[in-house]
């Protein structure tokens, strides 16, 4: 229907065209989001980010990452985000460089990429500064550009692979899968019990971190995943060939894949050859290939972070029977935040709790691990998992949080009673 021109709209009739429009806007965005994806609150949104070289304050520190959005960003499409780790005395510059272990040419424009930056050049992960970087650089990038949270990946060569393995340990609700080059158990596994997607790759004459250590590490996502238990056949020294094996009767969804290979410490083995070369290895194929074959679907047991010791805000004093919860936050940023809650029994053994407390400040929680969380406006109710709800009589478990907070962010006094 044609509008004759001195016609002009009502006012409510704008505030119509106007609401149509950002349904439409919406629509577009789940539109285009594949079956099965999980997109974040960045889906829609024209993006602050920017590819280069940033900096976030993390853990009371100034860390320094490289971001890369592909070519064509498209904000209505959820992307795979990959993180890489760099190497003891590497830097998030060499990984960048090198294109992030050769995923960002094999991804096709279909990934975020971050590399972040270590302390001392390296993944000491003390008092769990490295995993709560890993915590903000998720939430910052989640909440402004378009990822699907079921497709995150992390993947490192030595210390950055023993990174890489810490992060599967900690944060297996996130993580859905990570690929470890010549990696050992160098930046913690806490608590490690829970099925990650893995794929392991050492050299059977390793002179640094021995492949004894890499088989230990894959052993723990062996059993986390319910594989069948067997010893893979690697090849013989002199071979100059690298043999893959995939784990059976893994949980369907989360494979177990080892590939030894016939050298020493490298990321880049090349068949037939004592040198290596970037563009020749087999590495980054075998890496993109065991990514891309996960389809989209969210862990179904989240783990809690490993333990620091809190300052608390307020420390009850605790009952026979009873138990007492301590809050704290343990990164903060543009609106965004990370809290742990450290839940202790009192005199007495409970075999359930449930937390409580109400925001001051308007704050959410958008992701949470290590319990079962329920929210009724600024009222937050968090229960026991089923593994973590005993305690004995004085015994202490955690779990923590991803939220968001715009301006004022107070630390609540939660209260805790046994379930």
């Amino acid at each position: 229907m044609l509008i004759p021109r001195r016609a002009r709209p009502t006012p409510l009739a704008a505030a119509a065209v106007s609401v149509l429009l950002a349904v439409a806007a919406c629509l577009a965005v789940l539109n285009a989001t594949p079956a099965g994806a999980a997109p974040t609150a960045g889906c829609g949104r024209a993006p602050t980010l920017t590819s280069g070289t940033r900096t976030i304050s993390s853990g009371g520190q100034n860390r320094s990452y490289i971001l890369r959005i592909p070519a064509g960003y498209d904000r209505a499409k959820p992307y795979k985000l990959i993180f890489a780790f760099h190497w003891l005395n590497g830097s998030a510059a060499n990984v960048a460089s090198a294109g992030y272990y050769g995923l960002q040419g094999l991804s096709g424009e279909s990934a975020i990429l971050v590399a972040p930056q270590g302390i001392d050049n390296g993944w000491a992960n003390t008092g769990n500064r490295d995993l709560t970087l890993v915590d903000n650089l998720t939430s910052l990038i989640q909440g402004d550009l378009c990822v699907d949270t079921t497709q995150v990946f992390a993947l490192g060569w030595s210390y950055g692979g023993s990174m890489s393995y810490a992060v599967a340990c900690a944060r297996p609700a996130v993580f859905r899968a990570v690929a470890v080059i010549s990696g050992a158990n160098l930046s913690g596994c806490t608590p490690g019990t829970q099925p990650v997607a893995y794929l392991g790759i050492h050299g059977t004459h390793d002179s640094v971190l021995d492949i004894s250590l890499g088989r230990s590490i894959r052993d723990t996502f062996v059993r986390n995943n319910g594989c069948t238990a067997q010893s893979p056949p690697e090849p013989a020294r002199g071979s100059l060939t690298h043999v893959v094996t995939a784990y059976a009767g893994c949980r369907s969804g989360y494979p177990v894949v080892w590939a030894a290979f016939d050298g020493d410490h490298t990321p880049e083995p090349v068949d037939g050859s004592t040198s290596t070369s970037g563009a020749r290895t087999w590495v980054g194929g075998e890496i993109w290939k065991f990514f891309s074959q996960l389809p989209g679907t969210t862990p179904s047991s989240p783990t809690t972070p490993s333990p620091t010791t809190p300052a608390p805000t307020t420390t009850p004093p605790a009952e026979p029977g009873g138990c007492t919860a301590t809050y704290r936050v343990t990164g903060q940023w543009q609106g965004g935040f990370q809290a742990e809650v450290t839940v202790t029994a009192g005199a007495a053994a409970v075999s359930g709790w449930r937390v409580g407390w109400t925001f001051a400040d308007g704050q959410t929680v958008s992701q949470l691990w290590g319990g079962r969380h329920t929210a009724a406006g600024n009222t937050q109710t968090v229960v026991n998992e089923s593994w973590n709800g005993t305690l004995g009589a004085r015994a202490s478990t955690t779990f923590g949080f991803l939220g968001t907070a715009n301006g004022a962010n107070g630390a609540p006094t939660p209260t805790c009673t046994p379930a």
